[in-house]
């Protein structure tokens, strides 16, 4: 016998997705649930909600995966296609800009700022990425950019590309930030070396570099705390 499968409109209202978000409110929805509104239907066998429970276990159980993935990662899972994957991409591509919008309107005072920020989104990385918080005169956020991405060294994190646009978005300072992957965020010989190269460039062009902030595993370090800024 093959395995008994309900559809979702079979289920009883408040188990239902969508009934339960216009009840409820769409905070009281799990991460499978949310995905099986935009997945709409389900494919043989599997109902939208079990088909959203198999591609979250696939990625780790974790949202964070449709970040990242292409549509033809996504299309290989069985009862994605292109028009799902396309409406899930769309879905998360509203969410960075609804979030760089916000991100924009942020006013920095001091480490924990920054450190509340870009924490959850940072410490995840794999990679180490340099990224810059380019800053009005009030401490506002006009901008924010990553950098470079790969290993940290000042072949890559050069003046010039930190500092072109702070020009272009006449930023009145910069707040330097990068992860490591490591989970540890004391800096390293070569993380003190760059960040001295870039407070010396941002005196020569009236660009104040406010602080270097390190981001590891649910902890972070200031540069500017330490005294080498």
């Amino acid at each position: 016998m093959g395995e008994y499968h309900v559809a979702i409109k079979m289920l009883p209202e408040n188990m239902r997705p969508r009934e339960k978000l216009l009840r409820f409110g769409e905070s009281t929805l799990s991460d499978a649930e949310l995905l099986a509104i935009l997945i709409r239907g389900g494919t043989s066998g599997l109902n939208a909600l079990e088909l959203a429970q198999q591609v979250l276990a696939a990625h780790d159980g974790s949202l964070r995966f449709l970040r990242d993935i292409s549509i033809e990662e996504l299309t290989s899972h069985p009862g994605i296609g292109p028009a799902k994957a396309a409406l899930l991409k769309a879905a998360v591509e509203i969410g960075k800009r609804i979030s760089a919008d916000v991100k924009q309107k942020i006013v920095i005072k001091s480490p924990d700022d920054v450190k509340n920020l870009v924490m959850e989104d940072m410490r995840f990385l794999p990679q180490e990425h340099f990224r810059v918080l380019y800053l009005d005169r009030k401490g506002g956020i006009i901008f924010i950019e990553d950098v470079s991405k790969g290993g940290l060294h000042s072949a890559i994190v050069h003046p010039r590309e930190v500092f072109k646009t702070a020009i272009k978005r006449s930023a009145a300072s910069v707040i330097l930030v990068h992860n490591h992957p490591s989970g540890d965020p004391n800096p390293s010989a070569e993380d003190i070396d760059i960040t001295r190269r870039l407070v010396e460039a941002g005196k020569l062009l009236g660009i104040d570099v406010l602080d270097h902030i390190i981001i590891g595993e649910q902890k972070y370090c200031s540069l500017k705390s330490l005294g080498l800024i």
